[in-house]
């Protein structure tokens, strides 16, 4: 019997990458609380990303209100020392308007490949999980900025700095407004070798 490549010319196909494309950054979020049960299924489709070894590295940290309102207070300060007062009053008043807080890590390891082998994975598994999201209809920002490198903000998170790092915070909720953007054409960006 003869064997044939599946079509890849398919609904389900051009719908997967509609939601490859369509997924944005979203800055603004409605107040509109996201359900935990949602947010449990899509953890568990983000731990089946790639991974090299099977280590499984990641661990995913929600935040509840204490644990946010001393990562606004830590936010506000990282700004004072940096741009001032009236900046990071600015910034806490807009963090605080994040409905949803997610925290994901990263165990450490002595190898230095394997460590950029477990951190790829869990970039892998945050993308899963931004895009099992937006298919529910739910925005997400990504972000690495200076508190997820700050020794105080895994402190407040209860993490042994020695043994994971932050790979990203993740703010989430339902999208209140949603930009739009445009990639580079895959001409710009693929090259085939003979």
């Amino acid at each position: 019997m003869k064997q044939t490549a599946p079509s890849y010319e398919t609904k389900a196909l051009r719908e997967f990458a509609e939601v490859l494309r369509e997924r944005r950054t979203i800055e603004l979020f409605l107040q509109t609380p996201v359900p935990e049960k949602l947010l449990y299924e899509a953890v568990d489709a983000a731990i089946w990303a790639p991974n090299h070894h099977v280590t499984e590295p990641w661990h995913f940290f929600t935040l509840g209100e204490e644990a946010r309102e001393q990562c606004l207070d830590l936010c506000a300060a990282i700004v004072v020392e940096k741009k001032g007062e009236k900046a990071a009053r600015f910034k806490r008043q807009s963090w605080s308007e994040k409905p949803g807080w997610l925290v994901v890590t990263c165990q450490r390891s002595q190898d230095e490949l394997l460590q950029q082998e477990d951190y790829a994975a869990c970039c892998a598994a945050v993308q899963n999980l931004l895009l099992y999201l937006w298919k529910a209809g739910i925005g997400s920002k990504w972000t690495t900025g200076d508190i997820t490198r700050d020794s105080r903000f895994l402190d407040i998170l209860g993490i042994d700095e020695a043994e994971s790092f932050v790979v990203g915070l993740i703010w989430y909720g339902y999208p209140k407004l949603t930009p739009t953007q445009s990639r580079k054409s895959v001409e710009d960006v693929f090259t085939e070798l003979p």
